[in-house]
């Protein structure tokens, strides 16, 4: 079921004026934070997740700031299926330092709507391990702030303007404090998935981030449509698989061995694609199609995959990439013939995988 209720009709002219928009922020109600803490605590994350996470545990270098940018990561089941999504951060003050045991504490982003699964599965790997996790969810609040303008060029911790707020360790600390009305130096950070989603955060509720500003600060709908017309998944209600989320040289994890088979076979049949609906006359549909909708082709009568997500006239689903861009014109949904599916190739797309699909349809 989708996250989302739409309150208003999503047309056209909507996602024209989003993808026009100067630098917009919301709120991400659908994301809560939990803490992790504890000596055990890179080692416990480590064996569990399937990135690398053991450079939040590495001491700060002195001649630098201590803040280590944000990691994306997924929990897999044993059969290297998706199950949870994090982003993790390790927010620091420019004077810490890690003691001789390593103790760090780490934040991560998580799919409020299945917190409290994702609590009980994560406590039940714990076992004997010396690690605390905590639900932080009404002391911190997700952030994103996306849109044309945010260059996808700049440093991975922040914008070039940020340093004028004071975050970095070296900078004025006043203006920290002045824009989040704390000394903590909460602040943001490029998207660890793509740079074309622009900038991420936690920062304490009850405050407004820096670089904020009134009237572009919007629901988070927008973010969602945002994401849609980018083809990214996000949240265990849209994944089928994870997004950057994947060090293929770390040790063992939970599901790995799936993964790594698959990631050097080299052979993936499906994907995660943004689609539009559409009616006979190449017009939009909205709000006709739900999640869990099947595709089909019906040239060959074959289904070509299902839809993830639905907003509007846009969403996402996992397609067969033979099926998905050979037979295009010849795609609906199953039960509502008369709704075609567009399936669109991803700006961001590595020229692989294109190279991959060609192979796919050839075979």
């Amino acid at each position: 079921m989708n996250r989302f209720m739409p309150c208003l009709l999503i047309h056209h002219r909507h996602l024209h004026q989003l993808q026009n928009a100067g630098p917009l922020c919301s709120h991400l109600k659908s994301r809560s934070v939990i803490r992790f803490s504890g000596p055990d605590t890179i080692k416990f994350l480590q064996g569990l997740l399937s990135n690398d996470v053991r450079r939040f545990g590495e001491s700060p270098n002195e001649d630098n700031s201590p803040v280590v940018p944000p990691m994306y990561a997924a929990l897999l089941t044993p059969q290297g299926r998706f199950l949870y999504d994090f982003f993790l951060y390790r927010q620091s003050r420019p004077e810490e330092k890690l003691d001789r045991n390593g103790l760090v504490e780490i934040l991560a982003d998580v799919d409020g709507s299945v917190l409290d699964e994702l609590l009980a599965t994560l406590k039940k790997y714990r076992l004997r391990s010396k690690v605390d996790i905590e639900n932080v969810a009404e002391d911190f609040y997700c952030w994103q702030r996306y849109g044309r303008g945010l260059s996808e060029k700049t440093p991975s911790v922040e914008e070039p303007v940020a340093a004028s707020v004071g975050w970095r360790g070296g900078d004025d600390r006043s203006g920290s404090s002045a824009s989040n009305g704390n000394d903590v130096g909460w602040q943001w950070f490029k998207d660890p998935r793509l740079d074309c989603l622009g900038f991420r955060g936690i920062f304490p509720s009850g405050t407004t981030p820096p670089l904020v500003e009134s009237d572009k600060e919007t629901d988070e709908e927008k973010y969602l449509l945002w994401r849609l017309e980018k083809g990214v998944a996000e949240g265990s209600t849209e994944i089928p698989k994870g997004l950057n989320a994947i060090s293929f040289d770390k040790g063992c994890y939970v599901g790995q061995e799936l993964i790594a088979r698959t990631h050097h076979r080299g052979v993936i049949r499906k994907r995660l694609l943004p689609l539009k609906f559409l009616d006979n006359n190449g017009k939009e549909v909205e709000r006709k199609v739900t999640a869990g909708s099947e595709v089909i082709n019906t040239a060959s009568g074959k289904k070509t995959g299902s839809v993830t997500t639905a907003f509007g006239f846009c969403g996402m689903g996992v397609l067969r990439l033979e099926e998905a861009f050979k037979g295009s014109d010849s795609l609906t949904i199953l039960g509502q013939e008369d709704i075609k599916v567009e399936a669109i190739r991803a700006s961001w797309w590595p020229s692989e995988w294109f190279r991959d699909q060609q192979h796919t349809a050839v075979a």
